[in-house]
């Protein structure tokens, strides 16, 4: 198979046309950019474009498929050259599809927590040697790529976005692969440059129930009241298995399941609600219940997920992927609950189209009231690059609903501000889907005052 790669530096794409080199296919792929990691890591598969730019002459009739990311443009030379010449167009979460549709295929879906609960199901299978191929959004210790594709592993499990497949397939990534087992974490609006109402955003996931492979299975969060509606209302011929936080305790700062007292190494409510939903899935895989507590004992989450920078007597500092306001409210309440003699510090960085926007700005209200000392940014040169409007530090204070909210634009201006606090019985919680303008997050959590 001759397959070439438009935008082939995506994080899913670059990872995609990995897995389909390591099957023996034959690999080719463009691009204008290519940051860090897929340059590193196409380069050591040689499959790293020669030369950056768009070339027509790459697309040649003898191509079994063109695989187009959403970095591409509809009027890309090389995808009017595709069409021209009748090639197979697929986007990504076709193709996996398409590599996928013998397997038995496990679908996390939800606004928040996929990658968590992907990632706690990767670990559990992997823990007891099973065979399967995978699809995920972030890189996993121990885990080479985001996505492996192999001819003989039975389960795929691929962690479903609802964001739009590629610039000509605007249907959501997760209606293409038609789970057999299928899961929802919840429901709170995101991607409002697509979705512009809440009721267009939540009718994605009434879609998502339908493309379910019939008899198959539904996993969805009974905790969200607007999603158990959703769940209530489907006519899907399809099992419904709801869940919530599973019974635990904490003690001195560690989370213990019920009934066997299993120590986590993770926590929060958010990822106990991501840990039984991970469970059920891999009940559905033939794993029982103790054997996954067994297994998820020693999983230590998901890179940018409450991950620690640093970690002494009396100050933690994480990085989390948090950033819409969903995410942002668990997160800090999970750190906040975990550790409730300490301060906490809570800091997040805005940069994607929903949160720069004005009228969704407001969604962020009260989303960060159990933070001590919260703290907003906004990289001046997001909303140049995004042609925006930027915000003032009254707009954000008037959006997050709280008068004593610190807002800067400026990294040094943040960085300074950061230091200058002290952190003796503190925890630091930097959020972000971005990078903190080129922060060094470890350079900054060594020289924090305590």
């Amino acid at each position: 198979m001759r397959i070439h790669f438009i935008a082939i530096g995506g994080s899913a794409m670059h990872n995609l046309a990995i897995a389909l080199h390591k099957k023996g296919y034959q690999i080719s792929g463009s691009d204008d950019v290519i940051f860090e990691p897929a340059q590193s890591r196409l380069a050591t598969y040689d499959l790293l474009p020669k030369e950056m730019g768009w070339d027509e002459s790459r697309i040649t009739a003898d191509l079994d498929a063109v695989i187009l990311g959403m970095h591409a443009r509809i009027d890309n030379p090389e995808l009017l050259k595709a069409q021209a010449l009748g090639l197979k167009i697929y986007s990504y979460p076709e193709y996996v599809y398409e590599q996928s549709k013998s397997k038995l295929r496990v679908v996390i879906g939800g606004s928040h927590g996929k990658t968590t609960i992907t990632s706690m199901i990767l670990h559990v299978l992997n823990y007891y040697g099973r065979d399967f191929d995978y699809l995920v959004g972030a890189q996993l210790a121990g885990f080479d790529t985001m996505v492996k594709i192999t001819r003989e592993a039975p389960v795929m499990i691929i962690e479903g976005d609802e964001y739009l497949s590629s610039p000509i397939d605007r249907r959501p990534k997760f209606h293409l692969y038609k789970a057999n087992v299928a899961v929802i974490s919840g429901i709170a609006w995101d991607h409002i440059n697509v979705f512009p109402t809440y009721a267009d955003y939540v009718s994605q996931f009434g879609k998502f129930i339908d493309t379910i492979e019939e008899n198959g299975t539904l996993i969805f969060c009974s905790a969200d009241q607007d999603l158990h509606e959703l769940v209530d209302k489907s006519e899907a011929s399809v099992k419904r298995i709801g869940y919530a936080i599973p019974e635990h305790t904490i003690e001195n700062g560690i989370t213990y399941l019920f009934p066997d007292h299993t120590a986590l190494k993770v926590f929060g409510d958010h990822n106990l609600m991501n840990l039984n939903a991970a469970k059920l899935v891999c009940e559905e895989l033939d794993i029982s219940a103790e054997q996954f507590n067994k297994a998820i004992a020693s999983f230590t989450g998901a890179a940018k997920r409450l991950e620690i920078i640093s970690a002494d007597e009396s100050t933690n500092v994480y990085k989390d992927f948090a950033h819409s306001p969903s995410k942002l409210k668990a997160t800090i309440d999970a750190v906040k609950s975990q550790f409730d003699q300490r301060k906490l510090v809570a800091c997040i960085e805005l940069h994607t189209f929903s949160s720069l926007n004005k009228d969704f700005l407001k969604e962020y209200a009260g989303a960060m009231d159990k933070a001590d000392e919260a703290i907003v940014f906004i990289d001046i040169k997001s909303f140049e690059q995004k042609r925006m409007e930027p915000f003032s530090e009254s707009d954000v204070r008037e959006a997050f609903a709280n008068p004593n909210l610190k807002f800067f634009n400026d990294a040094t201006q943040l960085k300074a501000y950061l230091l200058s606090l002290k952190y003796q019985n503190t925890n630091l919680l930097l959020m972000s889907s971005g990078n903190y303008a080129g922060f060094d997050l470890p350079e900054l959590a060594a020289q924090l005052p305590r």
